[in-house]
Parts: C-alpha cells; sequence; structure tokens
C-alpha cells in the first residue's frame, strides 16, 4: 500500500508542472445526496463522497478535473464535445476539466467491472456525483472573476431545503431514453449546454441562480441519472457490498 502511494504521488508531481485550478465545487452535499436519491439509486448516500476524495492531496490531481468543464472557448456543448473528452477520464491536471468525458468513463467502469462478476456499483457513486456536477452553471464556464466571486454561493443556493423537497425534484423530473453510449453522449450535451446558457445569462444579469433555476438545473441532473440507471439495469437494488475479512481490514 505504501509503494503504491508513493507511486501516485510520483505520477501527480511527473504531471502537474503547472498550477492547478483552486478548489471549486459543485453544489453542496445535501444537493447531490438529493440529485442521486431522487434518481433512485440505491447508494444514494455515498453521492458527496468524490468531493471527499477530491480533497485529499495525493488524488486531487487525479480526480479534479472531472469535476468541471471552463470552457474557455466558449462553445456550445456537442456529443462530439462530449465524446472526445471520454478518453481523459482521471487525466491528471486538467486545468480545462472534462467532466462530460467524466460521466462517459465513469458508466464504462462500471459496465466494464460488471462484466466481471464483481460488485461493480461504486463507479456509479462517481457517475451520480458528476451528473449533479453537470447541471450547475458555474461548473460549465470559464472560471473568471464572476465564476470565483459567485461559485460557493451559487452551489447552496438549495442546500437548506432540497433534502425535504425529493418529491418536488421527481416531479419536475423526464428522464430520456438512453439505449447506447451515442444516446448517452447526447443528453450529457444536452444538460451541460443547458447549464451553460444559464451560466451566461447570470454573467449578462450580474447575478446568482433563482432557487426555481437551481430545481430545474439538478432536476436535469436527476433525470439523467435515472436514465443512465435504467440503461445499465439499476433500477432495482443491487447486490451488497462485499464483507470485510480480517485480510483485508
Amino acid at each position: 500500500m505504501r509503494r503504491f502511494a508513493l507511486r501516485i504521488a510520483a505520477m501527480a508531481a511527473l504531471f502537474c508542472g503547472q498550477p492547478f485550478q483552486p478548489e471549486a465545487l459543485a453544489w453542496h452535499d445535501k444537493t447531490h445526496l438529493s440529485v442521486a436519491e431522487a434518481a433512485g439509486f440505491e447508494l444514494w448516500y455515498s453521492s458527496a463522497a468524490p468531493d471527499v476524495a477530491k480533497s485529499k492531496e495525493m488524488f486531487e490531481p487525479f480526480e479534479k478535473p472531472n469535476h468541471f468543464c471552463n470552457n474557455t472557448a466558449n462553445q456550445p456543448v456537442t456529443p462530439e464535445m462530449v465524446m472526445k473528452q471520454a478518453g481523459s477520464y482521471n487525466k491528471p491536471c486538467d486545468d480545462e476539466g472534462h467532466l462530460y468525458g467524466a460521466i462517459i468513463g465513469s458508466v464504462r467502469e462500471y459496465q466494464a467491472a460488471s462484466r466481471t462478476g464483481k460488485y461493480a456499483n461504486y463507479p456509479l457513486v462517481y457517475c451520480a456525483h458528476y451528473c449533479g456536477d453537470l447541471s450547475m452553471p458555474l461548473h460549465n464556464t470559464p472560471y473568471d472573476d464572476f465564476n470565483k466571486k459567485r461559485h460557493s454561493t451559487n452551489d447552496g443556493i438549495i442546500e437548506e431545503s432540497v433534502r425535504g423537497n425529493i418529491a418536488k425534484i421527481r416531479k419536475m423530473m423526464r428522464p430520456p431514453v438512453i439505449r447506447s453510449e451515442a444516446d448517452l453522449a447526447k443528453e450529457i450535451a444536452a444538460v451541460a449546454e443547458s447549464a451553460r446558457q444559464l451560466g451566461i445569462k447570470m454573467r449578462q444579469e450580474n447575478r446568482n441562480m433563482s432557487v426555481e433555476e437551481a430545481y430545474a438545473q439538478i432536476a436535469r441532473s436527476a433525470s439523467l441519472f435515472k436514465a443512465i440507471l435504467t440503461w445499465t439495469g439499476q433500477e432495482a437494488p443491487g447486490a451488497e457490498p462485499p464483507a470485510k475479512t480480517a485480510a483485508s481490514n
């Protein structure tokens, strides 16, 4: 284990020659939990965990870019852009970020693990989190002064009310039909572009999201993740994680 930790640290040092983007969360914990619960995910209570993993210095260079896409070129988000990012999942120190590809990558990891017959739901925990990040406007627009100034406030717009409004989110959901990775890329692009457009509007009007705008955004995230669960066959509760043994503790 120590050798593995040193190897990770060495890789991070090797790849990270440039200053990395400062800490930028997307939605606070209760909001992420609510997105996953509204979608019907069995492990909804773990969906804030990717931010915990990201906070550990050793893994930060690898995990953080999975949570945003700065889109500094201000280009409309397309399925082609999504697929172009797919190979960058867990790529360290990517200042531009590759959130869209991270959703594809986490689904691929789930599918690969499922084919081995192993307990495979943990990649879906990451997927749930990334789907939540996807609808946050300031994670789809340049990390400029406007973004930095308003980021934390917008992360928490509905944090205090959201756990009591799961039913409201579900009423707002319109899950798409996903039958292929191409369908998934199309739906990721649609959610991301809606968030990007709201981010542009917020800049033009020099304001934060309204409460209703925030709920509309996370309903899009929950709808996307619900569709992913349906496609991957995870609507129903899955198997329990393997029990720890003395050797694995």
